[in-house]
């Protein structure tokens, strides 16, 4: 079973992490974040660990044209 979940998260970068992965938060066109889920009530957080440039799969995601008539 798959579930799509779908609206905004929050994503925390702390300086530490940031420093230690500058290239990568400030480089990458499509950005996948390791981290710690924090939720309080209906905010989500994700608290970044491991941030991973993940550009060259831009060319596979799937697009769709959608029609808002």
């Amino acid at each position: 079973m798959v579930r799509r979940r779908t609206g905004s998260v929050n994503v925390i970068v702390w300086q530490s992490a940031l420093e230690r992965q500058r290239r990568e938060a400030l480089g990458a066109s499509l950005l996948a974040v390791y981290g710690v889920w924090q939720r309080e009530g209906d905010v989500k957080h994700l608290v970044a660990q491991r941030l991973v440039d993940v550009s060259h799969l831009l060319g596979e995601l799937p697009t769709a044209s959608r029609n808002f008539h």
